[in-house]
């Protein structure tokens, strides 16, 4: 089987789908990833002020984490971090409609559309867009992962909350997600933030709580056609 994870940072494939790429791996499967964002410049006042080394930086963290992970594919846009909804939309959707008609994947992973963070909302819209159920389309599955520190705190967005009902058994991988997620330098922060080591097994057991597991991950079936 084809699987393109489709993620809006630099980190986001890892948060929401690393131990889930180590099991398609596992399965033999082809498994790509497409990040759409640079990262990390919305922590600067304006894009232009930003540290680009910082953000080449970034982008060598996640070639680790993957290149740790297993995956031999991954493919790098450049949209500007948490103002994806200053880009119009359609220049991400053919971005993503590129990487698809390449790949032919039959199944995407991608951020969730109630998310707090605007790009991860913009992220799963393109991908919608992109994949639209026409004839010969070969996607045939979408799923939506979550990703700590996001999906979590959009508090105020209760219609389109995250509720998982796909579970991927993670359980020899929560380590191998954990120390990819810890590539990224920049991005571990301390104990009781979502992003720590410690709140990612967290999350992990509870999830494998949720379907008889020691540690899954969790996915929303967004689209599925058999």
């Amino acid at each position: 089987m084809k699987v393109l994870i489709v993620a809006a940072h630099p980190d986001d494939e890892v948060l929401g789908a690393g131990g889930t790429l180590c099991h398609h791996l596992a399965q033999k499967d082809s498994v790509s990833v497409l990040i759409l964002g640079e990262g990390m410049t919305s922590r600067y006042d304006k894009r232009e002020e930003a540290d680009f080394e910082k953000v080449k930086a970034l982008r060598e963290c996640s070639k680790k984490a993957l290149a740790g992970l297993g995956v031999k594919d991954v493919r790098y846009h450049d949209f500007p971090d948490n103002r994806f909804d200053s880009v119009p939309l359609l220049d991400i959707v053919k971005v993503v409609e590129k990487t698809k008609k390449e790949l032919q994947p039959e199944l995407i992973y991608t951020n969730h559309a109630g998310d707090l963070n605007v790009d991860h909302r913009q992220t799963c819209q393109a991908v919608l867009t992109a994949t639209r159920p026409l004839a010969g389309e070969s996607v045939k599955r979408i799923l939506s992962f979550e990703v700590a520190s996001s999906t979590e705190w959009n508090f105020a967005e209760r219609n389109h909350a995250f509720l998982p009902n796909v579970f991927i058994d993670i359980s020899a991988y929560v380590e191998a997600k954990v120390k990819a997620m810890n590539a990224y330098s920049s991005e571990v922060l301390p104990y009781p933030h979502p992003r720590s080591p410690e709140a990612l097994r967290t999350l992990a057991s509870w999830r494998g709580v949720q379907c008889g597991k020691k540690a899954a991950e969790a996915f929303q079936l967004i689209r599925e056609i058999s």
